[in-house]
Formats: C-alpha cells, structure tokens, sequence
C-alpha cells in the first residue's frame, strides 16, 4: 500500500489533471459553439482519455518521448507530451520539443513544386531532364516513358528507392552533398517502368526539390523558409536538424528496442543533399498549424500560399497500384480507415518517428512524435482520430453527454493489474464511470462502463447492456480510495 504522503501526492495530481480538463473544455468551447465549460464533458472526456492513453503507451512501448496535438479546424484542441526529449538530463517532452519528421519534409517539397506549377514555371507531365540537364539516369524500359514531375511526386516514376549511398547504415548516416547524389545518377537505373508501379522513392523528392532549385532561382532551404515557413508561422520548422539544439529543445533520438529491451541512443544524423526528401524538423504544435491551414484554404477557398484548388488537387488520388494499394496523392499519402477517407504523411529516420494525420470532410488531424525508431506512428495518429472525433461531432450536436457526478471522481485514478497485467485507468467516459485497461493498441475498445449501485459498489456493463459482476472500491479512513476489488481479489491503487 501507499504510504500516506505518496498516496496524497497522487491524488493532488489526478485531482489536479481533472480540473485541467475542465480548464481545456472552456478554452476549446468558443470555435466549436457558444457553450461555457461544462458544456463539453464528452471533449473534456476524450482530452483525458488522449493523456491517460498516451502517458501510458510511452512507459509500456519503453519510449523516451512523445508529442502529439490534436487539431478542430483552427483549433488546436490539445497538444502536449510525455517523457524525456532528452533522457540523460531528464528534459522532459513537450509539444514545442522539436523531432526528425524525415519524410513528412515530402509534403513542404511538393508544395514547392505545386506553387511553381501554378506560376507556370512547370507542367506535371514534364520530364525530369526537361529541368535537371544532369539527369541522365539509365532508362531500363525506354520504351514506356520516363520519370516525370508528377510520377515523382507519387512514388511511380520507376526511379530506385535511394540515391546510390548508404546513407540509412549506422553508426554515422553518411548521407551525399547534393553534388555526390548528381555524380551518381548517371550510374544509376530505373527499377520499374515509368506509370506502372509503386516504388516510395527518397530520390525521387530529393529531384524534385533540386526543380524548386533550379526553377526559383533561390536555393532549396531558402525557398521552403521564405515561400511556406515564414508564412504560415512555423517557427520552430526546419529544413534540417539544428545541431545547437540537440539536447535541448531538439530530442535526442533512440533505436529501435533490441533484445535487452533498451533503446540505444543514436547519432545525430544531418540529410545534406537528401534533404527535400527526409531532412525536415518540426514539433507538434507546427504540425498542428501546418494542418490547420490547410482546413482554412480548404474551407474559405482562393489562395495562401496555394491555390485552395491546388491543394484539393494533392490530396485526390493520382495513382493506386494494380492491387488498389497504396494510394497517393501529390506529395501526400491517402488511405482508408472504414468509410473515411485520410491524407498525410509519415516520417521515418535515425532515432525518430513521426505522422501527420488529415481527415479534410471532419477538419480534424492528429501529430504524433517520438525520439524512438520502430514505432507504429500512424496506429498513435489513428486512434488519437478516433478518440477526439465523437467527441467533436457530439459538441455541436444535441448528443452531449453529461459530466460525471462530482461524488464519483474520488475513484479516478490508476490500479495495478501485477503480476497479471499492467494497470486498470478508472476514468470518465460518456458520463459514467469506466474502467481502461493499459496497455492497448485500441483504447475505445478497451473501455468497460460501470454502473453504479450503492455506496462504493458498481457493476460492470455488459456489451449488451446488461449487468455483470460488481466493481468495488475500497476507501480508508480518511476516506481516500484504497483499492478496486473485482472478482473477489483487489487491485491496489497506484495513483
């Protein structure tokens, strides 16, 4: 059991978390209606349910770190983090923690080549070599066309997946200048016909972001800066990794968890010359604006920094392979979760894990980051989604939940499934109280309603509604919750 003066310090911090999530509610409220606070239980509801998930994953998936936000529109809903950016000075993590988005640095790239598509300095359909004279790849199916801008764009330009270095190899990245990614394009050869397959291609954006060059008259770094970054407010965006910060608000990047169950820490790596394609750094709360741009010219129409047209035309479906999978757009990748359609980007380098998730027809998206290699990012991204997206469509609906009972918050809090498991989250859920366990790949899924009986005594309810066995929480004599007895044996609280 708790001592005294840990189990007080406990539950000053879930009563603190829960007077927080009455603070977000009321922030949130005016974008979505004109309700006060207590207006948004389900919001509030699913904020906690985000930082109880989250907080959770990071310690069971054995993660240093992570960021995400959630985005309505114009509104960042949450944002925040958990764990250590930088674990050796336990520098902890939040959504301004700057992380590696590698491949998400694609979409800032074939923005760039849509804005010089609409000034009519390129056509889609052009050959690469109509704009990189040095681009003298071997063609192994000249008789099927060649790589062009817009093939480039959806990974099925037939060009090999990386320049000809093995930039990817640790322990230190040995990325190419752009120079030595020119010399070698001579040497290379096409892996497919041109139009045919889906072949994700680092060198492929890497060439498109040698066209920005080339065609702006600006170099590639500059052009993002002054064209997409500046405008749009990304202040802490970079089309590198800033080596003065690493340690600091840069989060210092880890492997993959290894046999021994530990995340090495791994060298800062820089992109160089495959920048355009994988170069890129960020945080969350940048991402969650970059997207929220994209809600607004979506929404109002004309143009800001692109045409809303333009952006409409990135995120159609422009090739899908002959199995229907994947599909991609121009720069973004599109998928499919049940009936809605998704856009966005992960991002994948040395150390680091990332996804941006937008789903346009609800305006909602979700950033997730993390200072670890071998995560399912876009699963983190997905359920965020999930989570916040009822909760949304309930807030301006009729279909608001109530918020639970102020005599019942005493039992939310945390409760050790050991040796059995890892823990039960006792939270609210649709105004009642619920049991969560952790970990889960599906917290909507994991959730179990209690309904209440008497004094300290619930019953579990059924998926068909009806009641099961009884749910009891033990106090002490101060009166302070205890324990959560469940088949006749209790799990202790653990905060």
């Amino acid at each position: 059991m708790l001592s005294p003066n840990r189990f007080q310090q406990n539950e000053e911090k879930t009563m603190r978390r829960l007077m927080t999530l009455f603070l977000i509610a009321g922030i949130i409220s005016a974008p979505l209606s004109g309700k006060d606070a207590t207006g948004y239980p389900r919001l509030s509801e699913a904020v906690q349910l985000i930082e109880v998930w989250l907080d959770a994953q990071r310690d069971y998936d054995g993660l240093p770190g992570l960021s995400a936000a959630v985005v309505h529109d114009q509104t960042t809903i949450w944002s925040g983090g958990f764990g250590y950016s930088n674990p050796d000075r336990k520098s902890k993590t939040d959504a301004k923690t700057i992380h590696s988005i590698c491949s998400i640095s694609k979409l800032f790239t074939a923005i760039a080549v849509m804005q010089l598509r609409d000034e009519g300095k390129l056509r889609l359909n052009d050959p690469v070599s109509k704009h990189l004279p040095w681009f003298d790849i071997e063609n192994s199916y000249p008789d099927r066309g060649g790589a062009t801008v817009q093939n480039m764009l959806t990974h099925s330009s037939g060009l090999p997946r990386e320049s000809d270095y093995p930039y990817w190899s640790p322990p230190d990245f040995p990325f190419p200048s752009r120079d030595a990614i020119k010399g070698k394009v001579s040497d290379q050869s096409t892996l497919y016909p041109a139009d045919t397959y889906f072949q994700y291609s680092n060198l492929g954006l890497t060439l498109a972001g040698e066209i920005v060059a080339e065609l702006s008259g600006m170099d590639f770094d500059s052009y993002i800066e002054k064209k997409i970054f500046r405008p749009l407010g990304l202040k802490n965006t970079r089309t590198e990794m800033p080596k003065k910060m690493y340690g600091k608000q840069l989060a210092v990047g880890h492997a993959a968890l290894n046999r021994d169950g530990d995340r090495p820490k791994v060298e800062l790596f820089h992109a160089e010359g495959i920048g355009p394609a994988a170069g890129f750094s960020s945080t969350a709360d940048d991402l969650a604006k970059f997207a929220s741009w994209q809600f607004r010219l979506l929404q109002k129409g004309g143009e800001e920094i692109l045409k809303a047209n333009t952006l409409r035309e990135m995120h159609r479906v422009h090739f899908l392979d002959d199995d229907w999978q994947p599909a991609w757009g121009l720069g973004f990748s599109i998928w499919r979760d049940g009936e809605k359609k998704f856009v966005g980007h992960g991002g994948s380098c040395p150390g680091y894990r990332s996804q941006l998730l937008i789903q346009p027809k609800s305006k909602i998206a979700t950033v997730f980051m993390s200072n670890a290699s071998g995560v399912n990012a876009r699963r983190f991204t997905q359920q965020l989604y999930n989570i916040i997206a009822p909760a949304v469509k309930a807030a301006n609906s009729d279909d608001e939940a109530k918020a639970l009972k102020q005599e019942f918050t005493k039992y939310v809090g945390h409760y050790s499934e050991a040796p059995w498991g890892g823990e039960t989250a006792v939270i609210s859920w649709k105004g009642e109280l619920s049991m969560l366990r952790l970990p889960t790949n599906d917290p909507l899924g994991s959730i179990t309603r209690l309904k209440h009986i008497e004094g300290d005594t619930f019953r579990r309810v059924r998926d068909d509604d009806e009641l099961g066995e009884k749910i009891r929480f033990e106090t002490d004599k101060k009166g302070r919750v205890i324990n959560m007895w469940h088949h006749h044996n209790f799990a202790p609280r653990i905060r």
